[in-house]
């Protein structure tokens, strides 16, 4: 599970450290490198999986791929964007440039664990985004509660 943010600094080549505490527990390709997948995201961000993950999100993406035009693009848009990511000896990985401009990331760039994934965001973008969303936290209460059996849900 990917947790916490941080602030790092995207440099002139495009490439981005991945903090160390995004690293725990991830498991080296058949190469013995960390390698991640890299795409599109919403709201402006990239996502980051891990194989894995990369290949379970897609296997609903992928369902009925002859399911009409808007599913059909809906691919094209997360299996073109995606590209596969590996860590070079100094835990960096180079960002392609087309996801870089997609994203609008500059030299600053903040990586947030969301759970199964992380997102990259440019700093003012995502510092933005949280000051819009700041009292989303004030919800999760209904959310988990609706989530839980009735009989244990209000105690």
């Amino acid at each position: 599970m990917w947790l916490g943010e941080s602030t790092h600094t995207l440099d002139d080549k495009g490439r981005l450290s991945i903090p160390r505490r995004l690293l725990a527990g991830q498991t080296a390709d058949a190469n013995g490198r960390l390698a991640f997948v890299v795409t599109e995201g919403l709201e402006g961000c990239l996502f980051v999986f891990t194989q894995p993950v990369f290949q379970q999100v897609s296997a609903s993406v992928d369902r009925r791929p002859f399911a009409g035009s808007d599913a059909r693009g809906r691919q094209r848009r997360w299996f073109g964007s995606a590209e596969y990511i590996e860590l070079d000896e100094k835990n960096r990985v180079t960002l392609p440039e087309k996801l870089v401009k997609f994203a609008g990331l500059a030299r600053e760039v903040v990586i947030v664990g969301v759970g199964e994934r992380a997102e990259i965001w440019p700093k003012d973008k995502w510092e933005a985004y949280a000051q819009e969303h700041a009292r989303d936290l004030e919800q999760l209460d209904e959310v988990s509660s609706a989530e839980r059996p009735a009989d244990s849900a209000g105690e």
